[in-house]
This record gives structure tokens, C-alpha cells and sequence, in this order.
């Protein structure tokens, strides 16, 4: 079982795979990043700086009037925070919009690097080996 287990790790599909988590998850730090901190202000600013994420309705509980989600949670109340969820699509379809662009550049970047290669003309072959043994053949004849 040990040997079968080395050699499943060994398997270039595993490592692929183990590359493709780690740069997954730092590629998440760096949307999120781009969508905390670059893409929802200037959403905020267009839109008149409009948050959702402290809009709740109060199921059960006794919640002061305007407290913030986070304050109205510590209460222990029953809270139906539809502002976050609102904020939380709103946040998933940037990041969806973000890797669709990239997914979508990389895309041309690979269309463009094969049509190249398909573009590049072919060296010019040299002889095979049954053509230089049939020269060195007809070599040997004319000098018999």
C-alpha cells in the first residue's frame, strides 16, 4: 500500500494539482483584495456609497432600533440578515466578472501564442537515411 501511495504522489496529475490549490489560494487573497479594496468603492462612490450588509429584519429578540448587524447579532436576537446575502451576491459576481476576465485574456494569450507556432514555417529536412544509403549506393556503383 506504501509503494502504491509513492507512486500515486509521484503522478504528475497530483502535483499539477497541489500547484493549482496553492496558486488558488493565493489568487483568492488577491481578488478579494481587488474587490474590498479597489472595485466596491468605486461601486460605493457611483452609487451614492449604498451597503447592504447592516439591512436585517428582527425575527425574535429584543434588538435596539438601528443597531448595526454585527451589534444586533451579539444580542442574541434572531436575526434575517438579508443585506449581507445581498452584499455576498453582489461580491460573488464581481469575483465571477474579474476571473471570467482574466480566464478570458489568458485564453487570447494561448490563441495567439499557438497560431504563431502554427504560423512559423518548417525548417527544411534533411535527407532520410534510406536516401543517403541509396546515394552512397550509387555512389559505389559508378565507381565499379
Amino acid at each position: 500500500m506504501l509503494n502504491e501511495f509513492k507512486s500515486f504522489i509521484a503522478k504528475g496529475n497530483v502535483m499539477d494539482m497541489a500547484v493549482g490549490i496553492i496558486i488558488g489560494a493565493a489568487f483568492t487573497a488577491i481578488v478579494t483584495s481587488l474587490v474590498g479594496d479597489l472595485i466596491n468603492p468605486i461601486i460605493g462612490l457611483v452609487s451614492g456609497g449604498v451597503d447592504f450588509t447592516n439591512n436585517y429584519a428582527v425575527l425574535g429578540g429584543d434588538v435596539p432600533a438601528g443597531a448595526s448587524l454585527e451589534a444586533a447579532r451579539e444580542t442574541g436576537g434572531s436575526i434575517f440578515a438579508y443585506g449581507a446575502f445581498i452584499m455576498a451576491i453582489i461580491n460573488f459576481l464581481i469575483i465571477a466578472f474579474v476571473v471570467f476576465m482574466l480566464v478570458r485574456s489568458v485564453n487570447k494569450i494561448k490563441d495567439a501564442a499557438a497560431a504563431e507556432e502554427v504560423a512559423a514555417p518548417e525548417a527544411p529536412k534533411g535527407p532520410t537515411e534510406l536516401e543517403v544509403l541509396l546515394e552512397i549506393r550509387d555512389a559505389l556503383a559508378k565507381q565499379a
